[in-house]
């Protein structure tokens, strides 16, 4: 593995695999790829054949109801990405050796043939790090972008110097919303999944499918991956535990890597004003204060995320269209959004909640 990012690493992937989290009727179909020298592993890609978009976060609707109005069959297609998680990291795991550059070169190759070999549609590769984007942008993907929003960590000593840093009055909104949660007696407690019991994981995933279930969503991981994360991953992983009494009223699930806390799910019983951005972004700022972590990514989308503290930063997707007509007719359409999404950072960044 080129980092320590959990989301590639083998706990995390054959966790999903293990307990029941995919499976080709929730359209993720297992399908890695690996390079071996003699019998040597030397380069990898996690793969997925797709039999729809859910999960991706990259949303390509669009394109597959284009396909279908053309009498062609958008899926499957292949994926190389982490199911579920918007999270940029490695996708063509080749090591840093001197070899890198060209095992990328191969794993590209690679992923092409064998979508030609399936006869598929198309290929993609989700939440790109930079090595990884030289690779496939050299073979020709199409680059698309986006925006999430992070916080990075300034070298604040604490929470109350971090507001310091924000305009009065995003300073008294977030004062004010912490309030709300302490008045309404809840009381937040990071743990480390390690540290947690199976009766409390159990009570962590009920409430992560209930706040799924009101929302219309599918709550696609299962207790058993839960309790997973806790024995695979015992201080990688994190809870915020917010409970009034004795009683478990809502929880916010997190992993890290040595230098990124990454926000991943929230459950609540019921609305507590303020409670959500108390346990999944203040509870992780404090967190990665108190950690010495560099930055924090609390999830995909939320232009509410910037008045408190987190700023947009580009994230990249990359994509091999087999059929040279609906190639083009993207590439046009993904230059008009570049336009759009740039006009959109200048307006988001017009609101920062910095003061200098």
């Amino acid at each position: 593995m080129a980092d320590d990012n959990p989301f590639v690493g083998h706990a995390f992937l054959s966790g999903l695999e293990r307990h029941g989290c995919l499976s080709a009727e929730y359209g993720w179909q297992p399908h890695h790829l690996g390079v071996y020298a003699e019998e040597r592993l030397v380069a990898a890609a996690p793969l997925y054949l797709k039999g729809n978009s859910h999960g991706e976060f990259v949303f390509d609707w669009s394109w597959a109801a284009a396909y279908e109005r053309n009498g062609l069959a958008y899926y499957p297609k292949l994926l190389a990405g982490v199911p579920y998680s918007p999270v940029t990291g490695p996708r063509l795991l080749a090591g840093r050796g001197e070899d890198a550059v060209a095992l990328r070169r191969v794993l590209t190759g690679l992923i092409e043939r064998e979508t030609g070999r399936l006869g598929l549609s198309s290929a993609h590769a989700n939440f790109v790090a930079d090595d990884d984007a030289a690779a496939l942008a050299d073979a020709g993907w199409l680059a698309r972008g986006d925006w999430q929003f992070h916080w990075h960590n300034r070298g604040w000593s604490d929470f109350d110097d971090f507001l310091d840093a924000l305009s009065s009055k995003k300073r008294k909104n977030i004062r004010q919303e912490r309030a709300q949660v302490a008045r309404a007696g809840v009381h937040c407690t990071p743990m480390l999944g390690g540290d947690l019991d199976e009766a409390t994981w159990n009570a962590v995933h009920r409430l992560y499918r209930r706040t799924f279930d009101a929302h219309g969503n599918y709550a696609a991981l299962t207790p058993a991956f839960f309790r997973h994360l806790g024995r695979a991953l015992p201080t990688r992983s994190m809870v915020v535990l917010c409970r009034r009494g004795a009683e478990l009223v809502a929880m916010a699930l997190f992993l890290r890597s040595a230098d990124t806390l990454y926000g991943r799910y929230w459950g609540a019983e019921s609305e507590v004003p303020g409670l959500h951005f108390e346990a999944c972004y203040y509870q992780g700022i404090d967190y990665c204060l108190r950690e010495g972590l560099a930055r924090f990514e609390p999830g995909a989308q939320g232009e509410h995320k910037v008045a408190r503290g987190f700023l947009p930063v580009a994230t990249r997707s990359f994509h091999h269209v087999v059929d040279e007509r609906f190639r083009a007719a993207i590439a046009d359409a993904l230059r008009a959004e570049a336009r759009a999404l740039e006009d959109y950072r200048r307006d988001v960044l017009a609101h920062a909640p910095y003061t200098a």
